[in-house]
């Protein structure tokens, strides 16, 4: 069954900024949502700086659809979307219980292996465990993630356990949940999958090479510090597993209308690390890449993401 279409006088927010560490990142995506919107035809777009008055000012302007573009807390962990539901208001992307799942790395691992999808070896400690005790098990060197947090924000790689006590107070800043894992030697890359009308579909493979020791804030957000491989350079066998790992990770955690993968392959064997359940759309972003190198223009990938709101 195809999607609804959008009547081009609808009321469109595009909700971009808010509370979270993130937040720079989200107002470049949804400048250039807003703009693509405008382009499309949907003249009656606004954007909305998403804060404690976000109720208020959707009301006010009468908000028919709202055009997700937060990254990380309140925006992608199911808080935005159960509001939205509340005041019966269509939304972009993910539903609440998926988007939470997704920006929990513990639980996405969980999900992710009850499905036989592979993922690196890692343990989940809370703020006051037993940190040498909670590791044993694993191999240094190791990285510390934030469970509930993204764009590597509050990330290290670390090579000893006085590392790992610095790392981790960092990483607790953002979270009191702390995934830690093995450091593995390999290729990053990431996969998109798309959900238009009734089919979905993986994007090309694309492949980072950075000139930083991993794909950290600095090098996602800055010009000239990452080089795409995109489409990247494996051979035709292990990109189709890639991409089939990608679609089944995306119904695996019931993703809907547009997710990201993120994996790290070593010795032709691909791990997912995490799901993004709302990629970022700014110049130097990953799925506009990805989209673009299927054909699908960044104005194009808009409406694609703009029509799951009536999925």
């Amino acid at each position: 069954m195809e999607n609804a279409v959008l009547d081009k006088n609808t009321k469109i927010a595009v909700l971009c900024g808010g509370m979270s560490n993130e937040r720079e990142v989200s107002l470049r995506s949804g400048k250039n949502v807003l703009s693509a919107l405008i382009e499309l035809g949907y003249k009656n777009s606004i954007i909305i700086d998403v804060d404690k008055n976000v109720v208020k000012n959707l009301q006010e302007n009468n908000i028919e659809v709202c055009y997700n573009t937060l990254h990380g807390k309140y925006g992608e962990d199911g808080c935005i979307q159960g509001l939205l539901e509340i005041l019966g208001i269509k939304y972009t992307g993910c539903s609440v219980k998926s988007s939470a799942n997704c920006m929990d790395k513990e639980t996405t691992k969980t999900i992710l292996k009850e499905a036989g999808i592979k993922v690196i070896k890692s343990v989940c400690i809370n703020k006051g465990d037993d940190v040498e005790n909670a590791v044993r098990n694993l191999k240094f060197p190791l990285m510390v993630k934030p469970s509930r947090e993204g764009s590597s924000i509050g990330m290290s790689k670390v090579s000893s356990t006085d590392e790992l006590i610095e790392a981790l107070n960092v990483a607790y800043k953002s979270d009191n949940k702390v995934l830690i894992e093995e450091y593995l030697v390999g290729t990053s890359c990431t996969v998109g999958v798309l959900e238009d009308c009734d089919k979905i579909f993986a994007t090309p493979v694309l492949a980072f090479r950075t000139k930083t020791e991993w794909y950290d804030y600095e090098a996602k957000y800055t010009k000239g510090l990452t080089e795409f491989i995109l489409p990247a350079d494996f051979d035709v066998k292990l990109t189709e597993k890639i991409k089939e790992i990608a679609i089944k990770s995306f119904m695996a955690l019931e993703c809907k209308g547009v997710s990201r993968v993120d994996f790290l392959v070593q010795d032709n064997t691909p791990y997912v690390l995490e799901i993004n359940t709302n990629p970022g759309m700014t110049d130097v972003s990953d799925l506009p890449a990805q989209a673009n190198a299927m054909g699908i223009s960044y104005k194009e990938l808009v409406q694609i993401v703009l029509n799951t709101a009536m999925i």
